[in-house]
């Protein structure tokens, strides 16, 4: 074969494999209306083609083009889902890779359990219904609806959110299970949670919310995961890329993601990081963090987060393409 058939067979396979290709990503702060209480914040990282600059939030911050216009039609949706007392902005740059890959981005900050409001930190039915909720507004009443193509979404969480978008994709968790666990491990941070502000006795009986328009999950240190037991995950059907921190001191031990993956019927993409914390997952802080978040900044000597995420958000990219955009 010739160099030039050559090239033309990488192009080609390249342009199966990859979305559209953005050189950059673009960013707005939306306010999802809801019935029952104040409007969710949602951060939205989305392909443009304007010039973008560095945004801080607070320690974290990303590179984007705020309020530009959106490049592209028919665009993928992936829905982010931050863990315990976070925000929207807590995976920014993971974002911000996929906005430049050619994804739409929508993360919410969960009602009742975000850095400002913990009222509702432990009713975790609340978020697959929240998350879902975010899902119908983004395809159906935000300004970026006509952009984006219905039939290909998929969700991303990390620790409590990596609980949300496996129940949100068909997980039927009991919490009926955790009084157990936290006899047996209450010194870990979700015994201590719930010691603290005990589970509302609505939420141990509610319906968990599930959403099949969500058609990819990726999971990271999931909270919980013990939580669904043999037959809980069986109700997930869409493909899944679940993720521990080999050194997780928040959720130690195999009760959490290595639950998840001794449960989960399906094949999946399992990646155990070694060397890495709880909070690795979460956007790398600036070179010198607000004393208030320095412990969810800093990692164990010797690992590098920054370059731990740049293969991080390059293997969830590759993920999410697979399977919502090659087919």
């Amino acid at each position: 074969m010739s160099l030039r058939h050559l090239l033309v067979a990488a192009l080609a396979a390249s342009a199966v494999s990859s979305p559209a290709f953005a050189a950059n990503a673009g960013f707005m702060l939306l306010h999802e209306p809801r019935p029952e209480g104040q409007p969710v914040e949602v951060g939205v990282w989305y392909p443009t083609a304007a010039t973008p600059a560095p945004m801080s939030f607070g320690s974290w911050g990303h590179t984007v083009a705020a309020g530009a216009p959106v490049t592209g039609e028919h665009l993928p949706l992936i829905v982010m889902s931050h863990g315990n007392g976070g925000f929207f902005g807590g995976h920014a740059d993971t974002a911000q890779a996929l906005a430049e890959a050619g994804f739409v981005v929508a993360a919410l900050t969960h009602p009742g359990d975000n850095y400002k409001d913990q009222s509702r930190a432990t009713a975790m039915s609340d978020r697959p219904a929240a998350l879902s909720a975010l899902i119908g507004w983004m395809l159906e009443a935000s300004p970026l609806k006509a952009n984006i193509d219905p039939s290909k979404v998929g969700a991303f969480g990390f620790s409590s959110g990596g609980f949300t978008v496996l129940a949100a994709a068909g997980g039927e968790p009991d919490l009926g299970k955790v009084p157990a666990h936290c006899r047996a491990h209450p010194g870990n941070f979700d015994c201590k949670l719930t010691a603290s502000r005990p589970i509302p006795a609505e939420a141990l009986t509610a319906r968990w919310v599930h959403d099949d328009r969500i058609k990819a999950v990726v999971s990271a240190a999931p909270a919980l995961g013990f939580t669904f037991g043999k037959g809980g995950l069986k109700g997930i059907k869409a493909p899944v890329q679940l993720w521990k921190a080999a050194d997780d001191e928040i959720l130690p031990g195999d009760d959490y993601a290595e639950a998840v993956h001794r449960s989960l019927p399906r094949p999946h993409d399992y990646r155990v990081v070694a060397g890495a914390l709880h909070f690795d997952f979460l956007t790398p802080c600036n070179a010198r963090p607000a004393p208030e978040v320095g412990a969810i900044c800093a990692s164990a000597p010797g690992f590098d987060r920054a370059a731990f995420h740049r293969d991080f958000n390059a293997a969830v990219v590759r993920f999410f393409t697979d399977q919502l955009v090659a087919p």
